[in-house]
């Protein structure tokens, strides 16, 4: 019998280019309140859940930690991110490759780490209809990523095994998390990560981005 795999996909600089809008929409939001941190140093947090991401850097700078001071952070960086919304477009091939796996009748969703407030910015872009497609954000689960709880609700809303799915994401934490639910990961480089740090964490294959992937989609999932 053979077995349908479906996709669940991240969707910051996997299908969206926008890692680094929001590495400076949370620069800003930081130097707003007053904490000094190195651009690179955010950027390696990118893919976490805003509030996980809150606490590592605030941890890492001697920060005081509290509840108001990490929504006020999440709420400024919302706010800086959309305004950098003109510069947010899909990555090449996501559209294409999404268009595919819909006409080859292969399900799939998007899982982000993002709440809906900058997710929304990042879907229209895509030309994504949260009414229509399945699409699971912070908003909607206990723990975001590198948790897998995004990746399981997405499986559980298309009504398939997570063993029967593959994973795409930028991040080691999209990678970890796939390990953790038991699905696939495919790594793309999209997102600023390198190759041996996506396989390290557990990618079994790596491609350029989604425009790559779709090209070797067969190496990933077999072809109806």
């Amino acid at each position: 019998m053979r077995i349908e795999t479906s996709f669940l996909f991240d969707l910051d600089g996997t299908l969206v280019d926008s890692v680094y809008q929001h590495v400076l929409a949370w620069k800003e939001a930081l130097d707003a309140e007053g904490i000094e941190l190195s651009v690179w140093r955010i950027h390696r947090k990118i893919g976490m859940s805003g509030g996980l991401f809150t606490d590592q850097l605030l941890r890492e700078t001697h920060g005081e930690i509290s509840a108001d001071r990490v929504e006020r952070l999440r709420q400024l960086h919302a706010q800086a991110y959309t305004r950098l919304r003109a510069q947010v477009c899909p990555l090449p091939g996501a559209r294409e490759l999404l268009d595919a796996l819909t006409q080859a009748g292969t399900r799939w969703a998007i899982a982000t780490s993002g709440r809906m407030e900058t997710a929304q910015v990042n879907l229209e872009a895509l030309g994504v209809d949260p009414s229509k497609q399945v699409v699971i954000t912070r908003d909607m689960v206990k723990y975001a990523k590198p948790d897998p709880d995004l990746f399981l609700a997405a499986a559980e809303r298309l009504n398939v095994p997570i063993e029967h799915t593959v994973v795409v994401g930028d991040s080691i934490w999209d990678m970890l998390a796939a390990r953790r639910c038991r699905s696939l990961g495919v790594g793309l480089l999209s997102g600023g990560y390198g190759s041996d740090e996506l396989e390290r964490s557990g990618a079994l294959r790596v491609y350029e981005d989604p425009a790559d992937l779709l090209l070797h989609l067969d190496e990933v999932a077999a072809r109806p």
